[in-house]
């Protein structure tokens, strides 16, 4: 019979953080990816080692470009990251592709398959691609997601990669982790200037029809010329970046080159007017406000007493016997006699 001890110090020996954090400093993959999963893990055990080792970790990092990649479903994320990863390899750099990866509510199973699809670049020596399962808690995947970014810049990738799922709340929850928004869109998606999603827009550094090729090319030049009419509209402070629009095609390598030329006149424009500094350091508070806000939260409905409480709100709002103003008033009414705050 095996002795059970063994196995039990044999997955101990897997987070040791000294042999990971070296190992990743080496540009180890599979020391990169226990790195992550690490960090991923929601067991409190883990906790102090994963801050561990991004502290360790963190004098390396913050010397890489950090790309957000968003785009509807269909529109060839995948192929396009693909494709540009390879071009940044031929060309001195080392590129890692983070992907927050949909997952299914029921099975709770990868449907993105990034690494399926993307086969060339995964296999390829100086790349490495990571998804990671979004689940029902996409805010708690995409911090897992900012901090995976310093372990890979740790290992030495120089340009990091952000793939959205490109739905939902998933997009302004990356803006906060990237320098740099790069929006895909198909070409037609300009015919109706009402459909345009103001919002994701918005948040676009530089936007690409992608898919410009075969009977698609007019339509495509169309479709850029009514983005950049649109964007016309959004008001932008002085001196901020004004984003473009460019037509692009994984499929014949086209764009690739502009698409970088953009985002290193970006980090250019950034560096010089000192914001890219001012940026990451405001994403840095938005996170920790974001998972403060998630532990007391937590905190406050594991206190029984606090729990039923809320349960009951929720009960008289489910049957429309009291608005919302009126159950938040009575819960910081009974927090406070809890707390004793006045």
């Amino acid at each position: 019979m095996r002795n059970p001890h063994l196995h039990r110090k044999s997955q101990d020996q897997t987070w040791e953080v000294d042999s990971i954090f070296e190992g990743i400093r080496k540009g180890d993959r599979l020391s990169l990816s226990k790195g992550i999963t690490l960090i991923e893990s929601r067991a409190e055990k883990h906790e102090e080692k994963a801050a561990t080792l991004l502290e360790k970790c963190i004098p390396f990092s913050g010397r890489a470009k950090r790309i957000g990649i968003t785009g509807s479903p269909g529109v060839g994320k995948s192929s396009w990251i693909e494709e540009w990863g390879l071009w940044l390899i031929e060309r001195g750099h080392a590129p890692a592709v983070l992907a927050i990866d949909p997952s299914s509510s029921i099975s709770k199973g990868s449907l993105l398959g990034d690494k399926t699809r993307m086969t060339h670049l995964s296999r390829h020596p100086k790349a490495f691609i990571r998804p990671s399962p979004a689940n029902d808690t996409l805010g708690g995947v995409a911090h897992s997601t900012k901090e995976s970014i310093i372990l890979c810049e740790a290992a030495g990738f120089d340009t990091i990669i952000i793939e959205t799922v490109g739905v939902g709340q998933s997009e302004t929850m990356v803006r906060q982790m990237v320098d740099f928004f790069f929006l895909l869109i198909l070409p037609g998606s300009g015919d109706d200037l009402q459909g345009i999603k103001r919002g994701i827009v918005e948040l676009a550094d530089l936007i690409a029809i992608h898919k410009a090729d075969g009977d698609r090319v007019a339509l495509a030049k169309r479709t850029k010329k009514d983005f950049r009419n649109a964007l016309h509209l959004f008001a932008h402070e002085e001196g901020s970046w004004i984003p473009s629009v460019i037509t692009a095609s994984a499929f014949e390598k086209q764009g690739l080159d502009t698409a970088w030329e953009i985002i290193e006149a970006y980090y250019r424009h950034k560096t010089e007017n000192g914001s890219l500094d001012e940026l990451r350091n405001h994403q840095n508070l938005f996170w920790f406000e974001n998972r403060l806000n998630a532990f007391l939260l937590n905190w406050l409905q594991s206190k029984p007493e606090i729990a039923q409480m809320l349960q009951e709100e929720r009960s008289l709002l489910a049957e429309g016997t009291q608005s919302t103003t009126t159950a938040i008033n009575h819960v910081k009414t009974r927090l406070r006699s809890l707390f004793k705050d006045s």
